[in-house]
């Protein structure tokens, strides 16, 4: 029996057009998986929504080991223009509220509050997103927000 060899070279350019298709796809993915912390921060201060997305799935998942009652996070989509004030009705409104005004309208999107080692997730809706508008995400717990924050694009 004779095996043929193929050559290193055209074996790599069948792979790259399959390797170039690849990456298209995640950086088109509709997702984005971002991790907090018992010293009060996020893993991304960044997140870009491609514009081909109908729906985001944000997953936050909590690696610290304190429980939500001491060091609770969450993740709040909200304008720029709206975060402080947002946060600030959400002290008032309390831990049982998981620290967010019921209803509010300026909140795009936000998941339940969790604790150590826990992990919860939301979608949204892309077209609540504006070309150009500037966007924040945020830990609404009382003093988080002004540590875990960044920003959230529409892009692609």
């Amino acid at each position: 029996m004779k095996l043929k060899l193929v050559p290193f070279a055209f074996v790599c350019a069948l792979a790259v057009p399959g390797l170039a298709a690849a990456e298209d796809a995640a950086a088109k993915e509709c997702s984005a998986t971002i991790t907090g912390n018992d010293a009060m921060q996020f893993d991304l201060k960044e997140m870009t929504v491609d514009k081909s997305c109908k729906e985001y799935t944000v997953t936050v998942k909590h690696i610290g080991k304190l429980p939500v009652t001491a060091m609770g996070h969450n993740w709040v989509l909200t304008k720029e223009s709206d975060m402080q004030a947002v946060a600030n009705d959400g002290m008032k409104a309390g831990a049982d509220a998981d620290y967010l005004k019921a209803d509010d309208d300026r909140v795009i999107a936000h998941t339940d509050m969790i604790g150590g080692g826990e992990e919860t997730k939301v979608t949204f809706d892309v077209s609540k997103l504006t070309a150009g508008d500037k966007y924040t995400y945020f830990c609404s717990f009382p003093g988080h927000w002004a540590i875990m924050k960044g920003t959230l694009t529409l892009g692609g």
